[in-house]
């Protein structure tokens, strides 16, 4: 069976992970700062703070903006709904801006008409890997934020994206925003199990995902409150020390830590990250030489400001003027052992936001068009020859091409 995505490991993964659970710390550990210096090198970022999903990584990066009651987030309807539901978890409504046609990602112009005196926060999504146009997205709340004289955060959610560039900066390093927000699920760039990090270059801002992880919990003695019971005397008289067991919660945190497991087969991963990404450009120079001039069939498209790490590769079909369900054809391709998959279906259509914020039908025209036509046929770094000549001959069998 051929699926749309998984993981690639190999025995140096597994005896990362070996060597861990011989070691003293499963979590809580050395890992996960080393991890954390890992990331922020490859992603020159100031600061990477770990946690057990890309989802924990989404909801603390809108608390930690301060993101509440009352307030809007606009977002991508193209994406898994974590992206709208981190919004929702701190009691925010998330707003939905349409997608561009080409690219599949959120149009910076339909930011614009979306915002207003309640936008606490834009999360663009870098669907399949490809950049947002972060430069002009930036630009677009900067107007914003002058209009309606508050802060309004940009947290890049850019789980598909490691390993991507724009404008030749690294996908993660921050320029254009305030968080980046990365995904280590199975079927990502690379894989922790579950797992993802947000990353900033604000010191401020790290302090609080910091704490948000772990319980909202501080060891800081600079920012104790109960000083009383943080502190006793030496009795050398050399002055307070901290008690050695003092720890304080100064904000309602959540337990979204990460392990030294996790980590550690995260820091095997990134060592191949470069071999895994060029072996996904290798898939996809061969896909979009196959599927480039068939009729009703659209390859992806890929802007000049960015290097996609294809995460997923999309292929559009216009099922009705090829008279054929989507459903058949992915069951067709099924039953040649080939998996294939849509992303997305439009979030704003799933019932919770249908019942909880009156979304509908209509709403974003572009990504509904989108929706219609997509399909994810299988990317990952294990793929063989084979694989993939086999998904190229099943796929255009099945449109009766070959």
């Amino acid at each position: 069976m051929i699926p749309y995505g998984k993981q690639s490991i190999d025995e140096s993964d597994i005896q990362s992970i070996i060597d861990v659970l011989k070691s003293t710390n499963l979590t809580q550990g050395p890992k996960i700062e080393e991890f954390e210096s890992a990331l922020c090198e490859l992603t020159e970022a100031d600061y990477a703070i770990c946690l057990n999903s890309g989802t924990s990584a989404l909801h603390i990066a809108c608390l930690a903006a301060g993101i509440g009651n009352g307030d809007e987030v606009i977002t991508s309807p193209n994406s898994f709904v974590a992206s709208a539901n981190c919004a929702a978890y701190c009691g925010a409504k998330p707003i939905f801006a349409d997608i561009d046609s080409k690219t599949y990602n959120i149009v910076p112009d339909e930011i614009d008409t979306k915002i207003t005196s309640r936008t606490r926060a834009v999360i663009p999504v870098h669907f399949a890997g490809q950049s947002c146009d972060m430069a002009s997205i930036k630009h677009v709340v900067s107007v914003a934020e002058a209009k309606y004289g508050h802060k309004i955060y940009i947290i890049e959610d850019a789980c598909h994206a490691l390993g991507s560039l724009y404008k030749n900066k690294k996908v993660g390093s921050c320029p254009f925003s305030d968080m980046t927000v990365m995904s280590f699920h199975p079927v990502k760039q690379i894989t922790t199990g579950e797992g993802g990090v947000v990353l900033t270059n604000d010191q401020g801002l790290q302090k609080k995902l910091r704490q948000l992880r772990s319980h909202g919990i501080t060891k800081d003695p600079s920012e104790f409150i109960n000083r009383d019971l943080a502190f006793t005397t030496a009795s050398s008289g050399s002055g307070n020390e901290v008690n050695p067991w003092y720890y304080e919660q100064i904000s309602l945190g959540y337990n979204y830590r990460i392990t030294d497991i996790q980590c550690a087969l995260g820091l095997s991963q990134l060592q191949k990250i470069t071999r895994f990404c060029k072996r996904r450009r290798e898939i996809v120079n061969r896909y979009n030489d196959a599927f480039k001039d068939i009729l009703n069939i659209q390859i992806p498209f890929e802007d000049k400001e960015c290097d996609s790490n294809f995460h997923l590769y999309v292929l559009l079909f216009d099922f009705e003027k090829m008279s054929i369900e989507r459903s058949r054809f992915m069951l067709a391709l099924r039953q040649k052992d080939i998996l294939t998959q849509v992303h997305y279906i439009p979030v704003y259509l799933q019932p919770y936001y249908r019942q909880h914020f009156g979304t509908n039908v209509g709403d974003c025209p572009n990504a509904e068009e989108y929706y219609k036509k997509c399909l994810s046929i299988p990317l990952y770094p294990a793929m063989t020859g084979a694989d993939v000549e086999k998904v190229v001959v099943e796929v255009k069998k099945s449109w009766g091409f070959c």
